[in-house]
């Protein structure tokens, strides 16, 4: 056995910000939740494939997976692995480390050159579309026989390869690992872009140094074929007279480069970009490659047009899921969803009951739009916001002149609902004489205005909601018995989000669509860690908390995905150092943390309030962060 520990590293699809060490025992990775590694991935078999220590090499074997298992593009049954190795599986690319290098360091960052004022004069060898062999109906009589049972196959395996994918990111990885197999390039990247000024996607690669270092682009060349659409390739550089060092390439130390663009009916998309410092390039490998750009593009054009219609399908169904006010397949919601399938249709009064922040409100619009009241008023009022005063005006409307202000008649909500659905939110705060009112509303249907002595008869649905317990109201004598019962005819309580955890990667993705839509941002897709923090969290505030969290996240983030880092510091501090990409420091911020808190208390002699106060924090605040940090809760306010 090694004496270093091998790990795994997602870096694009489901597993993408994954970790996972191997062990003596061997790794299995694949859809079933039964193996080491897993993720439900329908790109990927139950077991998929495995990786174990034999002697002193760590062996990766396909068990016998629909789609394969490709290390560094090539399809294998069995093959021992070397650090760096880009292991592709499903719509997931892994790479497999030895070392103990910086996990933020993974990927290949790439740079591109400044722009010159010297323009790339006469390239050694231009290419048109035209002039490929690949994309002409007559490539068999045109290519040498010597190279087209091999260039052939070779194009085959890449279409056969990237054909499944339905991963925009995954396709451009697993692409490079099939273009170094039949292309002797030691650097290469996809990049994908309209203008040079702004890179949307890239993917590189530097089969040398390996990860973490950066991959060098010439932006001249990229400019090159970005301008004439056209592939250019550079066999030696230091042979090549009327291309000697161009500005943007000179330093690079590159023998041979290549780079081909990316196009879709006649649309720029990207380049493909290829050099080496030992190896030359020659004709062959620009034909080959112009054959392998054809096939990306239709892939990558295939994979943006079915990510827009995701999209689209993600708004329809957050428009369809808002009509029926509701998100989530877990079981608990399953029993609110079958609670408004039968009461939706009858008149019965209805109390909603559950925390804040579950969505009370939701469940009352979805009563109201599977009713027969649903071409009627849906009103809603939240008793906590008003004094008593103006509560009782905009309930029950007043007449001219019935107190100071009132100088003109106005309907009240009762009036306004008439044929609909009333929804009184927070009931409990209602003081005792608006609820002799309103169970007065309840058995004789009819009110009087403020001011008024004429009673309005109305037919209205009442639905209320409230946070806390009307029976314990009703024992402390804050609240009246017999309205009690006038409310509770039938009941639901909400579920808090921390007793549907299932439901909350679906919900994270819709309010990732919502804030999308919002901030007029592209939306971000979650990593595999960051969906981890959001279901070990317990998510006080409820779904409500987590919409927040999200728009946050999508406004505040910096990368392309979702990661941890991007959530705020109250949902890390509650998930487990190791259970984050970015473990080591986490890790060590919630160690330095307590010890903050640690000796601020100290020195306080337990008291948390003057604690707070030499932490520049407020005083819940604290209490909540000891809480998290697992700190002994020894304190006292004084």
């Amino acid at each position: 056995m090694p004496a270093s520990i091998p790990r795994l590293v997602g870096i694009t699809g489901p597993f993408k910000g994954a970790i996972v060490q191997i062990g003596v025992e061997g790794t299995s990775i694949g859809r079933e939740s039964s193996n080491r590694f897993w993720v439900n991935d329908p790109a990927l078999s139950r077991l998929h494939c495995l990786i174990a220590c034999e002697g002193s090499d760590f062996i990766i074997r396909d068990l016998k997976s629909h789609n394969g298992t490709f290390v560094n593009g090539v399809n294998v049954e069995a093959q021992s692995l070397n650090n760096g190795d880009q292991i592709s599986i499903g719509d997931s690319t892994l790479i497999f480390l030895l070392d103990d290098r910086d996990l933020r360091l993974e990927r290949n960052p790439v740079k591109l050159t400044d722009y010159s004022t010297d323009e790339l004069a006469a390239p050694t060898i231009v290419l048109r579309s035209e002039d490929a062999r690949y994309l002409r109906a007559d490539a068999a009589e045109t290519i040498p026989d010597e190279r087209k049972v091999q260039d052939l196959n070779s194009l085959l395996r890449i279409a056969l390869g990237i054909g499944a994918i339905r991963d925009w990111e995954s396709l451009q990885w697993q692409l490079l690992g099939f273009i170094f197999y039949i292309v002797p390039a030691e650097r290469g990247a996809v990049l994908l872009f309209h203008n040079l000024e702004k890179i949307d996607s890239i993917a590189a690669w530097d089969r040398v140094q390996g990860p973490g270092h950066v991959v060098h682009v010439s932006r001249t060349v990229l400019r090159h074929v970005w301008q004439n659409a056209k592939a250019i390739l550079v066999k030696d550089f230091d042979s090549d007279d009327i291309l000697q060092r161009p500005p943007s390439v000179e330093g690079l130390g590159v023998s041979s480069l290549l780079c081909v663009p990316l196009m879709v009916s006649g649309t720029f998309m990207g380049a493909i970009y290829l050099d080496s410092q030992t190896k030359n390039f020659d004709e062959h490998h620009l034909q080959v490659m112009a054959g392998v750009a054809a096939i990306a593009s239709l892939a990558l054009d295939n994979i943006r047009h079915l990510a827009r219609l995701k999209q689209e399908n993600l708004e329809l169904r957050a428009q369809i899921d808002l009509e029926s006010n509701m998100v989530g397949d877990s079981p608990p919601m399953r029993k609110v969803f079958e609670f408004i399938r039968r009461v939706a249709s009858t008149d019965s009064t209805v109390l909603v009951q559950g925390e804040s922040g579950t969505g009370k409100e939701l469940v009352a619009r979805a009563l109201h739009r599977n009713s027969s009241r649903v071409d009627n008023p849906f009103i809603a009022i939240n008793c906590a916001t008003l004094s008593e005063t103006l509560l009782e005006s905009e309930l029950f409307g007043h007449e001219k002149g019935a107190f100071t202000g009132a100088f003109a008649q106005k309907k009240g909500k009762f009036e306004v609902a008439d044929g609909g659905t009333l929804f009184l939110d927070e009931v409990s705060e209602m003081v005792p004489q608006l609820q002799a009112k309103l169970l007065r509303v309840l058995q004789e249907r009819e009110f009087e205005r403020v001011g008024g002595t004429k009673p309005i008869k109305v037919n209205i649905r009442l639905i209320t909601a409230t946070n806390k317990s009307l029976l314990a109201a009703v024992a402390a004598g804050t609240f009246r018995e017999d309205l009690f019962y006038r409310l509770n005819v039938v009941s639901i309580c909400v579920p808090p989000l921390r007793e549907r955890q299932g439901d909350i990667p679906v919900l994270a993705e819709y309010f990732v669509m919502k804030a999308a839509r919002k901030c007029k941002v592209r939306p971000k897709q979650l990593s595999l860690a960051s969906i981890e923090c959001l279901k070990n969290y317990e998510w006080p505030g409820n779904v409500r908390e987590l919409e927040n969290a999200m728009e946050r996240a999508m406004v505040l983030g910096s990368g392309d995905a979702i990661d941890p880092e991007d959530l705020p510091e109250t949902v890390l501090e509650a998930n487990p150092a190791e259970a984050s990409p970015t473990a080591p420091y986490n890790g060590a911020i919630k160690d330095l943390k307590k010890q903050m808190v640690s000796r601020a208390l100290q020195r306080n002699n337990g008291n948390y309030i003057e604690a707070a106060k030499a932490l520049g924090m407020h005083p819940n605040s604290l209490l909540r962060l000891i809480r998290n940090l697992g700190l002994k809760a020894n304190t006292k306010a004084s």
